[in-house]
C-alpha cells in the first residue's frame, strides 16, 4: 500500500476533493446527475452501469431507477409502481438489471427498458428460509447463477440457477466463519468465488461457489457493499465512512475517505466509480 495522504488538494470547494492515493487518484464530483426542475433524488440505495457506462441510479421514490449518461444527463427513468424498497442493484455482462425490492421480498430481472423478466421471491410474504426475508443484494457467478444475501430478516447466502431454480442456501446468525450478521453484500469473481460483506461483523466472508469457507478479511467497520473491476481489483464500502480496494488475495492495495457512507458502490470501464451513500444524492469519482 503507498502511503500518500487519503486525501489530496481540496481545491476551492467540495466539487475539487481528491481522494485515493498517487496510484488511484480520484477527483470527486457531487452530486452526479442532472435532474428536471422540480425533481429531486430520495433515498439513493445503489448505483451501477451497463456495458454502455449508462449509470442506473436505484432510490426509494418513483421513479425508482433512473438512468443517466456519463454526462450525468438523464436519460429515462421506469419503475414506478413496480417497486418497492430500492436496496442493491446488479446489471450482468447482456443489461439484465437485477433488482433488490427489499420490503416486498423480491429481486427481479429487467430489460434495460424495465419490462420485467423473472421473479424470484413471494412478494409481501418474507420467509424464514428460502426465498427471501428483507434480501440485501444480488451478483451473477460468471456461469449465470444467482446468489443473493438474504441480510435482514434471515441472515442466509441464496444461489438459483439462471432459470431462478433454487439450488442451495448456507448461513445462519452467528461471528462463526459461516455465520452472518446482516450479509449487506454479495459479489463473485472470476474464479467462481463469493465474497459477502458481512456488516455487523465486520468482515468480508469469502466462500467457494458451493458455500464452503475460504477465508475472511477484516480491518473493515460494518462493510456494506463489494465491487470487482475487470483489474480484479476488490472495492469494499464501509461506514467509516472509506472505501478499501484489495487484490484478490486480500492485499490491501488502497484506501480513501467517501463523500458519505458507501451503501453502493460500482465502477464503470473507463475506471470511475459510482457512489451512493443511502441518502439524497450520488457521488462520481473521476479516475485521473
Amino acid at each position: 500500500m503507498t502511503t500518500d495522504a487519503l486525501y489530496t488538494g481540496y481545491g476551492d470547494g467540495p466539487n475539487k476533493m481528491m481522494l485515493g492515493t498517487a496510484d488511484r487518484l480520484y477527483q470527486v464530483l457531487i452530486p452526479f446527475g442532472k435532474l428536471p426542475d422540480g425533481m429531486t433524488y430520495g433515498n439513493v440505495s445503489h448505483v451501477a452501469t451497463d456495458s454502455k457506462d449508462r449509470v442506473y441510479v436505484y432510490q426509494r421514490k418513483n421513479p425508482p431507477v433512473l438512468i443517466f449518461d456519463t454526462d450525468g444527463n438523464l436519460l429515462s427513468t421506469w419503475g414506478s409502481g413496480e417497486l418497492m424498497d430500492g436496496h442493491g442493484i446488479y446489471i450482468g455482462p447482456n443489461d439484465e438489471i437485477f433488482l433488490i425490492d427489499r420490503n416486498a421480498h423480491e429481486v427481479l430481472k429487467f430489460t434495460t427498458e424495465g419490462k420485467v423478466l423473472l421473479r424470484l421471491g413471494n412478494r409481501g410474504k418474507p420467509s424464514l428460509q428460502a426465498p427471501f426475508n428483507s434480501p440485501a443484494d444480488v451478483a451473477l457467478s460468471p456461469s449465470g447463477d444467482i446468489y443473493i444475501a438474504d441480510g435482514y430478516g434471515n441472515s442466509i447466502v441464496h444461489r438459483f440457477d439462471p432459470e431462478g431454480k433454487h439450488i442451495s442456501s448456507w448461513g445462519e446468525r452467528g461471528d462463526k466463519p459461516g455465520q452472518f450478521t446482516t450479509p449487506h453484500g454479495i459479489w463473485v469473481d472470476k474464479n467462481d468465488r463469493v465474497y459477502v460483506a458481512d456488516r455487523e461483523n465486520n468482515r468480508v466472508q469469502i466462500f467457494s461457489a458451493e458455500g464452503d469457507f475460504i477465508t475472511q478479511w477484516g480491518d473493515l467497520y460494518h462493510p456494506m457493499d463489494i465491487f470487482i473491476d475487470s483489474n480484479d481489483r476488490v472495492y469494499v464500502t464501509d461506514q467509516t465512512p472509506r472505501y478499501s480496494v484489495f487484490s484478490l488475495d486480500g492485499t490491501l492495495l488502497d484506501r480513501g475517505i467517501t463523500p458519505d457512507a458507501g451503501h453502493g458502490m460500482w465502477g464503470d470501464s473507463q475506471g470511475n466509480i459510482y457512489l451512493s451513500g443511502n441518502t439524497s444524492s450520488v457521488a462520481k469519482l473521476v479516475k485521473q
